[in-house]
């Protein structure tokens, strides 16, 4: 099984993409953010067909860390349901995987929260 996976956040301002991007590196819980601006995104939002320009964040993460991810990002977004979503990287160059490893904490803060509120 992987131990790796790849978010994908879409946002409108690149000021609040960069303290996303920032916070996540900096906690370890991803090794590295991208952000890819000039995303044009048509949706359906409460029964209207919505156009918006976007930025992209690529994250790339371990799987065990996803949780943490989604509240870290859901703490500095501006939208009421931001698009948080996650894929596993099934394969890959080793090197490039294992430097995602090394570069993000091993286990997850929010599974020694719990562990901690149960003793």
């Amino acid at each position: 099984m992987t131990k790796y996976a790849i978010g994908l956040v879409t946002i409108d301002s690149k000021e609040v993409a960069k303290k996303i991007a920032l916070r996540l590196v900096e906690e370890k819980l991803a090794a590295c953010v991208n952000i890819i601006n000039g995303i044009n995104s048509i949706y359906r939002w409460k029964g209207n067909i919505e156009e918006s320009e976007e930025l992209l964040l690529i994250i790339k993460t371990r799987k065990n860390l996803i949780e943490d991810v989604i509240v870290a990002v859901k703490k500095l977004h501006t939208y009421t349901t931001p698009e948080i979503i996650f894929f596993s990287i099934d394969n890959g160059d080793e090197n490039y995987l294992n430097w995602i490893g090394q570069n993000t904490l091993f286990t997850s803060n929010i599974t020694k929260d719990k562990q901690e509120n149960q003793e």
